[in-house]
């Protein structure tokens, strides 16, 4: 499950990126060599201005030949690299298959996860659970399971058979270790209102 904050963070990033680009567009067809095909309505800029003006340039780079092409390398570079970014937060919510020891064998990170909180609910005294399984590196796994505990129950009674849990999970990823978060909560007391 997306948390709301990551989904905020992805369409905040989106609303500058779509800025940027419109206001580089911007820019970049209002230039001289473009400007002249635009419509007469298009905004352009004042006659004779620059992005940069030119007493704010240094004085040195104002003659080089090679200050344009590698201002506009730069900009490109930054830009190929903030895209692969951005498409490489807006895929992180897929997991990829994790290999295991056996020829052949894998199993994603999602089954993992509801596998866990199966066998975390099955425990006696447990109310409900929730795991996630993170690939860190190569061979490291983040585990975090978060159980809900019944009303009136210790945590001295499930914790020695959620470990046994969470060390099970450790071994069937065999050639990953498995690093544990576990998070115990009490379930709240809910009462009926009478309305």
């Amino acid at each position: 499950m997306r948390q709301p904050h990551t989904a905020v963070n992805r369409f905040a990033l989106g609303i500058v990126g779509l800025a940027l680009l419109l206001a580089g567009g911007w820019l970049a067809a209002t230039g001289t060599v473009v400007a002249r095909p635009l419509p007469s309505w298009w905004p352009a800029p004042a006659a004779g201005h620059r992005l940069l003006p030119a007493p704010d340039r240094p004085a040195r780079l104002r003659g080089e030949g090679w200050w344009t092409p590698s201002v506009t390398a730069a900009a490109i570079a930054l830009t190929v690299l903030l895209a692969c970014w951005s498409v490489a937060r807006l895929r992180s919510g897929r997991s990829r298959p994790l290999p295991l020891a056996a020829p052949g064998g894998s199993v994603r990170g999602r089954a993992l996860a509801q596998a866990l909180t199966l066998r975390a609910e099955a425990v006696p005294g447990v109310a409900r659970g929730r795991a996630r399984v993170v690939p860190r590196s190569r061979r490291r796994l983040e585990v975090r399971l978060r159980v809900w505990l019944s009303p009136d129950t210790s945590p001295d009674e499930v914790l020695p058979a959620l470990c046994a849990v969470t060390a099970e999970a450790g071994t069937s990823a065999a050639p990953y270790t498995a690093y544990t978060r576990l998070r115990l909560s009490a379930a709240s007391h809910r009462r009926p209102h009478v309305r």
